[in-house]
């Protein structure tokens, strides 16, 4: 009989706040963060403090490729989400579900910007492409080519006309989104272009690259009324001519630099909602806060400087008589520079390197903005800006380490988890993986929860025994213990003490003893009892389950057995060609399994020390081998990420348990083997959940095979090694979709359901034929198309596939299944509901195929009942539609006839009047200031007159 085993799967992933690869962002209600978490994406109650929902993908390939590269929130509930695999996946941040996934990118997702009406939003990639996507549509419209490297960043302008793109190359990129054309080129910068924005008004865009300046454009289009200093009026070229005719596509004009404070690389750049600021964050622990000044501001500042210039002059050229030419000069021209419209307001200074950060849509009433940090240590920090200074208001750091998790212990009820990492020991449910307890420690290497008692034993880098008392959440002792790190601990199997091992060569073991803190308090206490002296650093410890035996690990690639009650030598095992990095015995004492730094594991005989197997595990160092109890089934981990499930006795691989982003330190096994735990460099942790689905070894090899070669296709049809003469310099257009596995599937499975259709066809055509013949049973119907006619069963499986892959779908489809379809559609046109789902086929099968079908004369028939057909139910629709918007509208009306407060548009109609009657009085006190200051000039040169005379 075939043997079959129970089946493990990732059952929660905890202590990731935010990870590096992405920027964080506000939701539009600016009451919630989201901060990406490895392959999630985490929603973050501000106020307090707690992860309200996770956006996780549902899916079976995990790991790095699924990692969260961008996020982009919309102004309603929608949120865009990038991933590491090219992929972006639309959410709803409300139910936490997903909308839709959009496949597109070959590479890693690097930028996201929705329009202003979030009904699109376009995507830059590693792959060099930029894609528009269509929300509602919930498909692709058009690729965008031109770039030579990375897109880092990109931004709409003209309410969603043209794109502003910036990349790796040096250049930004001005798209006509109408035309799908790229209209200008900017050159300039010296390095890669790392961000761009433009203000609320779309008066200037920014960009950040390593250059020690801000470069600042004015967009031409919303300002022609504006005289903008140019570099090519600072040169002196005549605006005129052919230079005018070159000029008319310019949207961007070069603007002025700001010189930045730090050396850094900008990492971004981004206005504030209101437009008023300006943040500038670098590549280390600074954000630069620029204060925006109104048109009004802006020229007040202008003329004070040219003020200033006047005075100098005129105290210069006074003797030469020329003082009244520049004074005429100076008033003509009161142009607003860089400078004189942004003004450097303050500067954040964070305590670790800054990651990315958002700004907050809702502005505070007594500040000017809120801020949100991503900072490099897994933590969120809120800062709160002020005219003059800024304040940090709230950090989130309670729910994960700082650095990355060294080691893992499970108490012997299962109820409790105690990880380790560079500064701190946290407390852990395993189960609802929510963080109890925090205490400063030192770098803790190996952990312990001493069994019946709430206690931890933490053994550090610096060779201390840390003893923590959970309870409380206190450090009770430091123990001098080693003079190295202290690389592993295990604990004796009658609960009286442990053992450690240390890069000093010694081997200690110690005794739990109890002694009174005070009156009635009793306290934890370890007492050295035994020590042993090695040759070598030791770096790996186990003991047999009857305590007869103890295995250590040297640095010099062997094992070594003893017996625990004499400490003489037993066995010495060797094989290994690299440091031995972990032990583990069996049960029943009959195995012992090594994992070293060559990447193989071998299962040894304790009895007489014979290597039973080797075995390649891993594609990098083995860091942790451990043993199911009373089982021969054994848990491997590596620096490859990889968690994998090994049947001792057969020697083989029974599960590969794929899903952290970085290499795997440690791990723990419950006692019942129901789950495990395991800590990784990317500072999460993960649970593992025994299920009740049994699997058999022979399917779990042919699974993986299949894996690797859908891997393969992956890699063909994405052609990742294309020839770059396909890109032209000015940019060209292509198809915003990618072929994937999943498109390919589909279009099989129309094929097939077409063809399953047709044989339904002739059948029921050869029953009625011998019906008409004589007296036939009646026609059973057909279990594979579960009981539907040929066109229902058709139009069912199409409509289980994705509207926005179905140009993709249909692509494959060869002209004579493409004819089948086109005669189904007749009667699919009369369900109402799938109107648009046969215009959509229709459109894609006539384009696809329209050569073919003009000219054949069998398909003249189909499309004119359809040209019928479907331009009467499109109407029908339009005119059902037009209809709901004319009584939404007319209700709207009636509610705000009754209602006292107005409508949004009447309430923005309404600031709009007010703002313009406060431009016209600050215009007025302008021309009255101006007026004031002549007359005072005026005198005083009147003055000076008389004091010559």
């Amino acid at each position: 009989m075939v043997k079959a085993y129970l089946r493990y799967e990732q059952a929660s992933s905890f202590g990731v706040i935010t990870s590096l690869e992405s920027n964080i962002s506000y939701d539009s209600t600016g009451k919630h963060v989201l901060a990406p978490a490895l392959e999630k994406v985490g929603i973050w109650h501000v106020r307090q403090g707690i992860c309200t929902k996770t956006l996780a993908p549902s899916s079976s390939r995990v790991g790095k490729s699924l990692a969260v590269t961008s996020i982009a929130s919309s102004a309603s509930t929608s949120v865009a989400v990038g991933y590491a695999d090219g992929s972006i996946r639309i959410w709803d941040s409300e139910k936490g579900t997903c909308e839709t996934t959009l496949n597109g990118h070959k590479g890693a997702v690097t930028a996201l910007r929705y329009n202003k009406a979030g009904s699109m939003f376009a995507s830059g990639s590693k792959d060099n492409d930029v894609i528009l996507w269509d929300v509602v549509g919930e498909t692709g419209l058009f690729r965008l080519r031109g770039h030579r490297d990375q897109v880092t960043d990109l931004v709409f302008l003209d309410d969603g006309k043209k794109l502003v793109t910036a990349s790796k190359d040096k250049f930004l990129r001005v798209w006509d989104l109408e035309t799908q054309h790229c209209m200008q080129i900017i050159s300039g910068h010296h390095t890669e272009v790392w961000s761009v924005d433009v203000d609320t008004e779309e008066k200037y865009l920014v960009t950040g690259s390593a250059d020690q300046e801000l470069r600042f454009y004015a967009v031409k289009q919303n300002m022609p009324h504006v005289s903008v200093v140019s570099d090519s009026n600072a040169n002196g070229v005549d605006a005129s001519g052919d230079h005018l005719t070159e000029n008319k596509w310019e949207v961007l004009i070069p603007f002025g630099e700001i010189q930045r404070q730090t050396k850094d690389r900008v990492a971004s750049v981004r206005f504030s909602n209101s437009g008023s600021l300006l943040a500038c964050q670098m590549a280390g622990k600074t954000i630069e806060i620029f204060q925006v000044l109104d048109e009004t501001e802006a020229k007040r500042k202008a003329k004070r400087r040219l003020r200033r210039k006047e005075k100098k002059s005129s105290k210069e050229g006074v003797e030469n008589g020329d003082a009244s030419n520049e004074t005429e000069k100076a008033d003509t021209v009161t142009t607003p520079t860089v400078p004189d419209v942004f003004k450097l307001l303050q500067v954040i200074r964070a305590g670790r390197k800054i990651s990315s950060f958002s700004f907050c849509p809702i502005t505070p009433k007594d500040s000017l903005a809120t801020l949100a940090l991503s900072l490099n240590n897994n933590s969120l920090e809120f800062y709160t800006l002020k005219s003059s200074e800024n304040e940090k208001t709230a950090t989130i750091e309670h729910q994960g380490h700082r650095s990355d998790v060294r080691s893992v212990a499970l108490s012997a009820d299962n109820t409790l988890l105690m990880s380790t990492s560079h500064s701190e020991v946290k407390i852990w449910n395993p189960s609802t993986g929510s963080c109890l307890r925090t205490i400063d420690s030192g770098y803790g290497i190996c952990s312990l929860i001493v069994p019946k008692s709430k206690y931890g034993i933490v053994g550090t880098k610096s060779g201390i025994l840390e003893i923590i008392d959970i309870g409380s959440a206190t450090k009770v002792e430091d123990v001098e213990a080693h003079g190295g790190t202290i690389w592993s601990i295990a604990p004796i199997p009658d609960d009286t003490g442990f053992v450690t091992v240390s890069a000093d060569h010694e081997v200690k073991f110690w005794e739990y003893q109890v002694k009174k803190a005070g009156q009635e308090a009793k306290q934890l206490t370890v007492s050295n009892v035994r020590s042993m002296k090695m040759n070598d650093d030791v770096l790996a410890v186990a003991i047999s389950p009857d305590a007869k035996h103890i295995a250590v690990a040297l640095l010099d690639s062997t094992v070594k057995v003893f017996y625990v009650d004499s400490l003489k030598f037993f066995l010495s095992l060797y094989g290994h060609k690299l440091p031995v990095m972990c032990i583990d015995i069996s049960s029943d004492g009959a195995l012992i399994v090594t994992g070293s730094q060559d990447k193989n594991i071998k299962i040894w005989g304790l009895d007489f020390g014979d290597c039973h197997k080797s075995i390649f595990a891993h594609d990098d160092s083995v860091m942790g081998v451990k043993f199911v109890r009373n089982t021969h089934y054994m848990f491997s981990i590596g620096k490859d990420r990889l968690v994998k499930y090994w049947d001792a006795d057969k020697f083989e691989l029974l599960l590969t348990l794929g899903g952290h982003h970085a290499e795997i330190w440690c791990f723990a096994v419950s006692n019942r083997g129901d789950f495990l735990v395991t800590g990784s460099h990317d500072r999460s942790m993960r649970r593992w959940d025994r299920t009740e689905e049994p699997f058999f070894l022979e399917e779990e090899k042919e699974k993986r095979l299949e894996e690797l070669f859908e891997s393969e296709i992956d890699n063909s049809a994405e052609n990742r090694h294309g020839s770059e003469e396909e890109i032209t310099e000015e940019g060209v257009t292509g198809l915003a979709k990618k072929t994937t596995v999943d498109v390919l599937s589909a279009a099989d499975s129309i094929i097939e359901a077409l063809e399953l259709a047709e044989n339904e066809k002739n059948r029921i055509t050869e029953y009625e034929e011998e019906k008409t013949r004589g007296t036939v049973p009646d026609l059973a119907p057909n279990v594979v198309m579960l009981g539907l006619s040929p066109s229902e069963f058709v139009l069912k499986t199409i409509s289980n596939e994705k509207t926005n892959d179905l140009e993709h779908i249909l692509l494959p489809l060869p002209f004579s299944d493409a004819l089948k379809l086109l005669s189904y559609m007749e009667s699919w046109s009369l369900i109402p509901e799938k109107v648009e789902l046969v215009c959509r086929i229709a459109t894609i099968v006539l384009q696809t195929h329209h050569n073919q079908l003009v000219t054949t004369p069998a398909a003249r028939p189909i499309l004119s009942v359809l040209r019928d057909i479907l331009h009467a139910k499109v109407k029908e629709s339009k005119d059902t539609i037009g209809y709901n918007l004319a009584a939404m509208d007319h209700l709207k009306q009636m509610m705000a006839s009754r209602s006292d407060a107005p409508f949004r548009d009447a309430k923005a109609k309404l600031m709009e009047i007010r703002s313009q009657q406060a431009k016209r009085m600050e215009a007025r006190l302008d021309t009255k200031t101006e007026r004031k200051r002549k007359k005072k000039q005026k005198r005083l040169e009147d003055g000076h007159g008389h004091a010559w005379a």
